[in-house]
This record gives C-alpha cells, sequence and structure tokens, in this order.
C-alpha cells in the first residue's frame, strides 16, 4: 500500500530524503504557504503532513483527513498552529521537535539581549550612513551585561539555558514560571524563582521563554512594561502574541522602557509599524533556531516521527499519546 506524505514547506534535504527513503512524498516547493483550501486538500489525500508554524491546521484541515491522515508532523517545538485537541478527536497523531532547538535559540536570544544592549545594529547602521568621524566618548553609549539582573519569563528547556549563559555573565538571574519550579538547577546557576511583578521592578534584562497559551497571550503588556526599570530592556523569541506589540512600540517611544530585541511578533509576517520606527529596537526574521545543524535536525526528527506512525510504531514525540494505537 502507498504510504503518501505532503510537506507543507521546503525543509533541509535530509529531511526530505529519510522520507523519501520511506514513502511518496510530494513538497511545495514554492516556499509560500498553502491555502486553507490546500491544507484540507491535501489532508484528505494524505497520510501524513510535514507541517510548519506558518501553516494554521484547524478543526477543518483535521476533518477533512479523518480517516486518511494519520499524523501530522510540525517541524518546531511551538505547535500553537494546531487544534491538538481536534486533532485528539479526529485520530490524528501530532508530533513536534522539542530538545533539539534548544541550545541554538538559547544562543540566539543571547545575541540580541548584547546586540541591543550595546546598540550593534544602530552602530553599524552608523557607520554605513557615512556619520562615523573618530570616536567620541559620547557616542552609542549602551548597557553593560556583566552583573546585572537578568529576569527569565519561562523557565523550561530554553529558559534554562539561557540561565546558563547568563552564569558566565555573573548576572543575577530571576525566573518566573507558574508551573516549573528547577529547584536543583536553579541553585546550580544561583537563580531565584519570584513573582512577574518582582522580576518585572528589579530587572535589567527581561528575556521571554513561555509558550504561547491563552494565560499567556499578552503576559507583557502596557501594565507590565510600565513596571520595568527605564533602563531595562526586553528580549522575545518564545511566541510574538505573548508581548503586546503595540503596547511595546509606545513604551519604547516614551522611554518607559530603554530598548527591545525581538525575533516573533503577534502577526507574522507583519509588524506593528510603530516598532519598524523604534531605533531602539532589534527586529529579526523569527531566526532563532536558525542555524544548519539545528534546522536540519528538526527536518530529520519531524521525518522520524512520521516514519514512525506509517510503521505502526509510536512517534518519538507524541503530543496526544491517547491517539496511537500500538
Amino acid at each position: 500500500m502507498a504510504r503518501n506524505v505532503y510537506v507543507t514547506r521546503v525543509i533541509p534535504q535530509p529531511g526530505i530524503d529519510l522520507l523519501r527513503d520511506n514513502a511518496s512524498v510530494e513538497v511545495n516547493e514554492s516556499d509560500q504557504p498553502l491555502t486553507a483550501d490546500q491544507l484540507r486538500e491535501k489532508a484528505s489525500l494524505q497520510d501524513a503532513l510535514v507541517t510548519l508554524l506558518t501553516d494554521r491546521i484547524d478543526r477543518a484541515v483535521l476533518e477533512a483527513g479523518r480517516g486518511t491522515l494519520k499524523i501530522v508532523a510540525n517541524v518546531a517545538v511551538g505547535y500553537d498552529n494546531i487544534d491538538v485537541p481536534a486533532a485528539t478527536e479526529c485520530g490524528v497523531m501530532v508530533t513536534n521537535t522539542p530538545g533539539v532547538l534548544t541550545e541554538t535559540t538559547a544562543d540566539f536570544a543571547w545575541a540580541l539581549l548584547m546586540a541591543t544592549a550595546r546598540r550593534i545594529p544602530e552602530g553599524d547602521r552608523f557607520l554605513r550612513a557615512g556619520r562615523y568621524h573618530g570616536w567620541g566618548i559620547m557616542m552609542l553609549l549602551g548597557q553593560d551585561v556583566y552583573e546585572r539582573t537578568l529576569g527569565i519569563v519561562g523557565f523550561g528547556r530554553i529558559g534554562q539555558a539561557v540561565a546558563w549563559r547568563a552564569a558566565g555573565f555573573r548576572m543575577h538571574i530571576l525566573y518566573y514560571d507558574p508551573v516549573i519550579q528547577a529547584d536543583d538547577f536553579a541553585a546550580s546557576v544561583g537563580a531565584r524563582r519570584v513573582d512577574l511583578d518582582t522580576l518585572l521592578r528589579e530587572s535589567d534584562f527581561v528575556s521571554v521563554h513561555t509558550p504561547l497559551t491563552e494565560e499567556t497571550h499578552h503576559l507583557i503588556g502596557a501594565e507590565q512594561l510600565s513596571a520595568m526599570k527605564r533602563d531595562a530592556v526586553l528580549v522575545n523569541t518564545s511566541r510574538g502574541p505573548v508581548v503586546d506589540e503595540a503596547a511595546l512600540a509606545a513604551a519604547l517611544k516614551s522611554g518607559t522602557i530603554a530598548a527591545a530585541g525581538l525575533d516573533v511578533y503577534e502577526n507574522e509576517p507583519a509588524v506593528d509599524p510603530g516598532l519598524l520606527e523604534c531605533e531602539n529596537a532589534v527586529l529579526t526574521p523569527h531566526i532563532a533556531s536558525a542555524s544548519v545543524a539545528t534546522r536540519t535536525r528538526m527536518a530529520t526528527m519531524a521525518a522520524e516521527n512520521v516514519i514512525a506512525a506509517l510503521d505502526g510504531a509510536r512517534p518519538p514525540t507524541l503530543l496526544n499519546p491517547e491517539t496511537y494505537r500500538g
């Protein structure tokens, strides 16, 4: 019996090769997201979908695949683009790619933090515009990082990896997470668990690493931004809607906080026009996990999940175990 897999966007070739060794594979070569109608059509014809965060796998898509679609393998650690309860009702397995992108994303969060604190993109633009006419003691003054206070919102794998790096800068580390305590790890890096208000009030840098849920939507809004220090820096590499983008733009323009580094946005690929006007915002296009090694491993992990499902085995990173009938 043919085993049909549809890959909704171009992914690193090793993932596609692994799939093609085990199934009949079609790839959307255009690198443009499929429409809702196209997704429903593919779901009705395929045994497996390999998806990205740009693919909205809602109930209608999953209902279209009922009886045919066995698995949706998301090439991401997050899966807020997939209606997992609906998938479970439809008997469709859902998987993600956790763990593999932890260190790469933590590296990038630190790259944003350093670039924002020391105004590196501003300096680059300043020099390229021909405005650098010699060293000046007041030119592009930024914020020190060493021995300052870092507040980490969300203390899962990535949040802890960011904390580990902060220990090397001898930073004072605070963390807020209503679920994860991680007492032993926190003790190893000198991190202290606090409530969100305390973290915002005391931190010089705030780095966001929480998943997007109903509870975390706009977790950082105008009220939270106003509680931060005026020289504080906000970094977000989690999900765009965790931060109220319009409120952040207003806070940056008014001097409520000093700067922000963002890799994710509320309505990607659109960015709030107010943010684009802020010289004190470092903005990158959702590339925190974009290293060759990490993106390749994400693709092969998704392929491994698909192959397991098609073979009747339990996928390694199954999110809804109720759907597995092994």
